[in-house]
């Protein structure tokens, strides 16, 4: 069995490479240093295909899931149009990349992906980072689609609260790593299985293994810098979490969320923000690393027995991080945060802002005047984004 991240032996000629994530691996950098060597890649007999970076609602009709909270749902068109790029490459090796494949739901539905890809030509590629890498980013992920769970009960439910599926079935379906290799590796055979162990250490260690196996020279694959793929702080998180509860306790519609939320106020807040220094990041407790651990190490002994082409080290999905220190250390609780995981002003107004441009760039429609209770929430959001940047204009 192969273990060597940096030079794993090329893919045949023709190969249609599959990456299924799952979330929380390296997915954006791959796919961004792809599509951004999109048009060089032909010289090298490499294709990719999709008409965008992440072609994520092809994914999602592929797997027959709902879009994010709030968000148009795909339809087979997306896929179809996917599947036309794929076969449009000819004999040239053609990578797809898209972490929501990690979510189809059953062997079935894994099997007419495989089939419709090109059967036999198609490879699987699997990337996989500890648990206690992944469990504090895709929290704060749920967290910007509408959880209102503080981080500490969401990892008492995901750990401790058989049968461990609420508030997020979708959680160990992509993260029990060895039961997603497996269900790919039944529809493909090991022999067409690649599962790389994501070294956060290394950061260029996952470029040049995609460009090893898709014989692109040292180099080729850049990454590209992505501030909306960034994970929020604790402090971002909380509030965005406490606005979550106000959104759902009012029942306001989920399309208003998509668009002054998700896409407005926090997509703004990421492009505007870095981190600093000072800011407290989401930290795991002890008795929760230790339990993810556990589940990783069983993880890696599974797939090490399945035959699959391995690449990195598997004792990274077993190791216990060292204990952060003391003051950054407290988890989000529900109604407690540290003093030190506040939302700087600046931060708050780049959020506030966010909203207000998405409500006013949506255009007016004419209607009769109406008193403000006779007025839909998402209407009256979008008069005062549209009056307050008025009058901001003006100043």
């Amino acid at each position: 069995m192969e273990t060597d991240c940096t030079t794993p032996g090329p893919l045949p000629n023709g190969t249609r490479l599959l990456h299924i994530g799952p979330h929380k691996t390296g997915t954006t950098a791959i796919q961004g240093a792809l599509f951004a060597a999109k048009e060089t890649l032909p010289r090298y007999g490499a294709e990719f295909p999709a008409h965008s970076r992440h072609p994520m609602e092809a994914a999602l009709a592929a797997c027959a899931r709902p879009a994010m909270m709030g968000d148009t749902a795909p339809t087979d068109r997306h896929w179809a149009r996917l599947l036309k790029q794929v076969r449009a490459t000819g004999g040239h090796t053609s990578v797809v990349s898209s972490e929501f494949f990690a979510d189809a739901p059953d062997g079935a539905t894994v099997e007419r992906i495989v089939g419709q890809l090109g059967g036999d030509r198609v490879h699987i590629l699997v990337t996989v980072r500890p648990l206690a890498k992944v469990m504090p980013s895709q929290w704060q992920q749920y967290v910007q689609n509408g959880l209102r769970m503080g981080y500490e009960d969401w990892l008492e439910h995901m750990l401790r609260k058989a049968p461990y599926e609420q508030p997020n079935p979708s959680f160990w379906h992509r993260h029990r790593h060895d039961r997603l290799v497996e269900r790919w590796s039944r529809a493909v055979g090991p022999e067409r299985v690649t599962v790389v162990v994501v070294d956060d250490r290394d950061r260029g260690g996952l470029l040049r293994t995609f460009e090893s196996l898709l014989s692109l020279p040292a180099g080729l694959l850049r990454p590209v810098p992505d501030t909306a793929n960034r994970s929020l702080t604790l402090a971002e998180t909380e509030m965005l979490r406490n606005l979550n509860v106000e959104f759902r306790g009012n029942g306001l519609p989920d399309e208003l969320y998509s668009r002054l939320v998700r896409n407005g106020a926090v997509m703004h807040m990421k492009n505007a923000c870095s981190p600093t220094a000072r800011d407290v990041r989401i930290a795991t407790p002890r008795w929760a690393l230790e339990a993810a651990a556990a589940i990783g190490a069983e993880a890696a002994e599974r797939i090490e027995g399945m035959g699959v082409r391995l690449l990195g080290d598997p004792a990274l999905l077993s190791a216990v991080p060292e204990q952060a220190e003391p003051e950054q250390a407290v988890p989000a609780k529900a109604g407690l945060v540290p003093d030190g995981a506040r939302i700087a002003p600046e931060v708050a107004a780049q959020a506030l802002y966010g909203a207000l441009a998405a409500a006013a760039s949506v255009p007016a429609r004419p209607a009769q005047a109406r008193g403000v209770h006779q007025t839909s929430s998402r209407e009256l959001v979008r008069v005062l984004g549209h009056r307050c940047l008025k009058r901001l204009r003006r100043r």
